[in-house]
């Protein structure tokens, strides 16, 4: 078993920490609020850090899940960053959704200093985290990503390694560019649904089963019908990771028309005071018939 420093106790990170605690792993955390992290060890045991550089002294594997590009900067790089105290040969892992900049900017960083970093973004939201089946897309050298496995396995239920330093990062952008989408047709075709008087029911038992299908509707379908929007990821995070998918396809020369529609959308349904109601909240802005 490893020595562990988990850095970022949120909706994702505390229950992935708690898997990782659970299969055995001897664990070190540290959260930006210290009455989470003291919550957690009460929880799962395993210690307490004041700062990434602390949590990372006597860590083999160091673990990140944080909010955006500049936590991520501050928890790493900053001057109690965790690459302050890790040692040449140690592990880093990532599982924020940031841009792929800052990604390969860490891949460099560590590489000068002897770490191997893989940037591993997840997919599968709160309860994919606590049922630990999340989908997990790393970049990074493939001995690297395979000592990764090793931990992630735990809480896992795909892991695939797409590319070099950042590709991890881009992968996660195409599936946010993906869900945006699906979730707007979703809405689309629910209210159209309502304006017909069909039954609900009736219509996700006869399309579910064909090409209309998707983890979306299967799981936000019925939710969405009942105006019910308390799973998990939030409106706000997602606009943050379209705005990231956005600001990659300018660098690199993808046209994002349906996505650029669909994030403004989202503004719409953070106006409406839907900025902590999960994505599936999108369907809010189109009125009823």
């Amino acid at each position: 078993m490893a020595n562990i420093a988990f850095i970022g106790l949120g909706i994702m990170g505390g229950p992935i920490a708690g898997h990782l605690a659970k299969a055995g792993h001897n664990l070190t955390v540290y959260n930006r609020s210290i009455g989470k992290a003291k919550r957690w060890a009460e929880t799962y045991g395993g210690a307490v850090a004041v700062s990434p550089a602390k949590a990372a002294e006597d860590a083999e594997i160091v673990i990140s899940c944080v909010g955006t590009d500049d936590d991520l900067s501050q928890v790493t790089l900053g001057r109690e960053g965790a690459f302050r105290t890790m040692k040449p040969g140690s592990l880093f892992i990532d599982h924020t959704t940031v841009s792929a900049r800052i990604a390969r900017q860490l891949f460099v960083e560590g590489e000068s200093r002897g770490l191997h970093c893989v940037d591993a973004p997840v997919s599968g939201g709160q309860a994919g985290a606590e049922h630990g089946r999340l989908s997990i897309m790393c970049g990074g050298t493939e001995p690297a990503v395979e000592a990764a496995q090793i931990v992630m396995q735990s809480y896992a239920a795909r892991i695939v390694h797409v590319g070099t330093a950042g590709a991890g990062q881009t992968t996660k952008m195409v599936n946010q560019i993906c869900i945006a989408g699906i979730i707007q047709g979703l809405s689309e075709a629910l209210r159209f649904a309502q304006a017909a008087e069909l039954d609900l029911d009736r219509v996700f038992d006869a399309i579910s089963g064909g090409a209309a299908q998707s983890w979306q509707m299967d799981n936000r379908w019925r939710t969405m019908a009942q105006e019910s929007f308390d799973f998990g990821f939030a409106t706000d995070w997602m606009r943050k990771d379209l705005g990231l998918a956005l600001e990659e396809a300018r660098a690199n020369g993808a046209t994002l028309p349906v996505t650029a529609l669909v994030d403004q959308f989202y503004a719409d349904v953070q106006a409406m005071g839907g900025n902590r109601q999960d994505t599936s909240a999108l369907v809010r802005r189109i009125t009823r018939a």
